[in-house]
């Protein structure tokens, strides 16, 4: 079954393009994606599968039930985009200005929507059932996923597959990584109030921006010298606003950063750890300070046996050449609430294609991969699907 079905998600490639182009030229941002559910909503009743819309906000759920005994396979992709201008020069470029898919989502879905079809057309004969997850919102915390769980996504579900298109990976490979895949992503902001002054008086003011530039720089000792050299955490300031002359010392100063770990505990130790030293720089030097933190999506653990098991399933199809071992990367994703309830794993999919300038990294305005890769994402969570299938009967 399992090269018939290759075989179909292959012809279908033409029209996953057309979708894929489609939401690409239409985004919608984080919690604002009405006609994006809406059209994946639509097809998937066109295909007769069950439909559940305003799954925890925005999310759309589809059920699909086999005509064989089995387990229930859960599949998510996600759907919202982000709050960037596309400058590509291609014919599908965002028409909405200052939103585009930045990040691939737009493939995750028409991928997903390519397996819901292909496996639709042969349901007398598939064991167990599939819930295909459509999640809105991953790309802004408190994101989708944690909703949607809240909302009965995963209620009766055994397993669940999340994808990922990679920008830095060749077109086709497939990235698997075992346990931590993905950071817990909080962020946090400090605003530093001294007292203005004329830059030519400093000794009459108490700069914010001498006091938030200590805190900058004793940040960096949280890594260095709070920390087990064997864990991992970054910590890292990544806008600090304060004033606009050059004269004049203002009356405040604001630092925004974001912190990311693995391990819960040294979590904890981070947010602590950031009240002190903004609170000690301050108090030091006679000014005060608000600070802020906000806990993100938690750490991502992909199952080893679940993990092993994909990984040898992909080796025995595509060959080493073709699979790889990813590493532990230190981003942020909301798949990390399905893999807390339930046993699964996310993998990787290259979309690297240099030939049509796909090369630049996610997020940024002329990302773009090579649309052969949602055939590859449909093959794997294909092979997920009928691999944990067997090895369950």
């Amino acid at each position: 079954m399992r090269e018939q079905l290759f075989a179909r998600l292959q012809e279908l490639y033409p029209e996953m393009v057309s979708l894929r182009r489609d939401l690409h030229m239409y985004p919608e941002l984080s919690y604002e994606e009405v006609n994006t559910a809406k059209k994946v909503a639509d097809r998937l009743a066109s295909l007769g599968i069950e439909v559940r819309t305003g799954v925890g906000g925005m999310g759309v759920v589809g059920l699909l039930r086999g005509g064989k005994p089995g387990k229930t396979v859960a599949l998510r992709a996600d759907f919202d985009a982000l709050p960037i201008q596309d400058e590509k020069e291609v014919a599908y470029k965002s028409r909405v200005p200052g939103v585009m898919h930045a990040c691939g989502h737009d493939i995750h879905t028409s991928a997903l929507l390519g397996v819901a079809q292909v496996l639709s057309e042969v349901r007398d004969k598939l064991p167990g059932n599939v819930v295909f997850i459509h999640q809105f919102a991953e790309e802004l915390p408190p994101g989708g996923a944690q909703a949607m769980v809240a909302d009965g996504c995963l209620d009766g579900v055994d397993v669940v597959y999340g994808a990922h298109v990679a920008s830095d990976i060749p077109c086709g490979v497939v990235g698997i990584g075992n346990g931590f895949v993905s950071a817990a992503s909080d962020q946090f902001e400090i605003v530093v109030s001294g007292k203005g002054g004329h830059a030519a008086h400093p000794h009459q003011a108490i700069d914010p921006i001498v006091i938030g530039s200590q805190i900058v720089m004793n940040l960096q000792l949280i890594a260095s010298r709070r920390v087990d050299p064997l864990e991992q955490i970054v910590v890292s300031v990544c806008s600090f606003q304060g004033g606009d002359a050059f004269n004049v010392i203002p009356d405040s100063a604001k630092l925004k950063g974001t912190v990311r770990t693995y391990n819960e505990e040294v979590r904890e130790m981070a947010e602590k750890a950031i009240f002190q030293i903004a609170e000690a720089a301050c108090q030091a030097s006679g000014a005060s300070c608000e600070v802020v933190y906000r806990r993100g999506y938690p750490a991502t653990w992909n199952h080893p046996e679940e993990t092993q098991a994909l990984f040898d399933v992909a080796k025995q199809i595509w060959g080493d050449k073709e699979v790889m071992e990813v590493p532990p990367g230190m981003g942020g994703e909301d798949f990390a609430y399905y893999v807390k309830e339930r046993p699964g794993t996310f993998f990787n999919v290259g979309g690297q294609n240099p030939d049509i300038q796909a090369t630049y990294p996610h997020h940024h305005p002329k990302f773009d991969v090579d649309e052969r890769s949602m055939v590859r994402i449909g093959q794997v969570f294909i092979a997920a699907l009928l691999d944990y299938q067997e090895r369950h009967q």
